[in-house]
């Protein structure tokens, strides 16, 4: 009789804890500027911080901001949506990364209306080392110019397992790199941007490996190249790129192709890097210093 009484009370703690665990992982929590991350995160007891919500937030939800207000640096281990909806949701550091994204192969993380603020000192606005798909979807970024190797870069993908990234209407502003592909990346990587603005970055987008695409976008005022393929492929369609160092260009042994795109007053329009820069035949360059020529041409059916 005792050892049913003693199996029986352990049974219970266990289902206990395992009910209690599972309550804890809610679909949808909240974030306000005057939460505490003691709070459940619930929409009546929001947490202060993104990094306090991630915990009580199950894979596939979604974390909301209430009100305005700084949410903290965070690392993303799974498959979630941080959504600042139609609040100032900012996330303001100085000398570390605003957003580590390591979640599993097959999940998606999606970063929605965040303001990504590197004071001057951040490392890297968001660093994607792992994951299946990442989206930035209506995101400004700023402030990231620490200086180093690897530093001051606003969305740096070094995922070594194959990996999307989608980067549509988003603000780039500041730094020594835009979108960058890693050369330590997985050659499978694709990371695609639509409607993105990229001003001011030494080296606005670079793909050291894997394909990096960008169609309605612009660049300008990139001290070095505003689309650089060295050791990667770089797409470019529908895009403006004006006042940089060099606008495009392609080193040895990688490609870049261009459909639909100006470039205006640039230093170098098209650089000449070794590499192969396949043109569509209907670009157009004026008022760059040397105008340069692709070395590949496409044939438009």
């Amino acid at each position: 009789m005792k050892r049913f009484i003693k199996l029986f009370l352990t049974t219970s703690v266990l289902t206990f804890a395992f009910i209690t665990t599972a309550h804890a992982q809610a679909a949808r929590t909240w974030t306000s500027g005057v939460g505490d991350d003691a709070n459940p995160c619930s929409r009546t007891a929001p947490c202060k911080t993104f990094a306090g919500a991630i915990s009580k937030t199950a894979v596939g939800g979604e974390i909301s901001v209430l009100d305005p207000g700084g949410f903290g640096a965070v690392t993303i281990t799974k498959g979630l949506m941080i959504s600042g909806g139609g609040e100032l949701a900012s996330i303001l550091v100085s000398g570390t990364n605003a957003i580590t994204v390591n979640a599993g192969p097959t999940e998606t993380v999606i970063l929605r209306n965040l303001e990504l603020n590197g004071n001057g000192s951040g490392l890297k606005a968001i660093s994607f080392i792992g994951g299946g798909t990442l989206i930035v979807d209506h995101c400004t970024i700023q402030g990231f110019t620490a200086t180093g190797a690897g530093n001051g870069i606003a969305i740096d993908v070094a995922s070594t397992t194959p990996g999307k990234v989608i980067v549509r209407d988003s603000t780039i502003v500041g730094g020594s790199g835009g979108v960058v592909i890693e050369s330590g990346a997985s050659a499978s990587t694709i990371v695609t941007l639509n409607n993105v603005v990229i001003q001011g970055v030494a080296n606005a987008l670079d793909a050291k490996t894997g394909i990096l695409e960008a169609t309605n976008s612009t660049v300008q005022g990139s001290s070095g190249f505003g689309a650089l393929a060295e050791g990667g492929t770089v797409d470019l369609e529908s895009s403006f790129f004006s006042a940089n160092g060099t606008a495009v260009q392609a080193q040895t042994g990688s490609s870049l192709r261009i459909s639909n795109v100006d470039m205006f007053n640039n230093t170098v329009g098209i650089g000449s890097g070794g590499g192969t820069v396949n043109s569509a035949g209907n670009n157009r360059k004026i008022g760059n210093t040397t105008p340069g020529a692709p070395n590949g041409t496409i044939a438009v059916q």
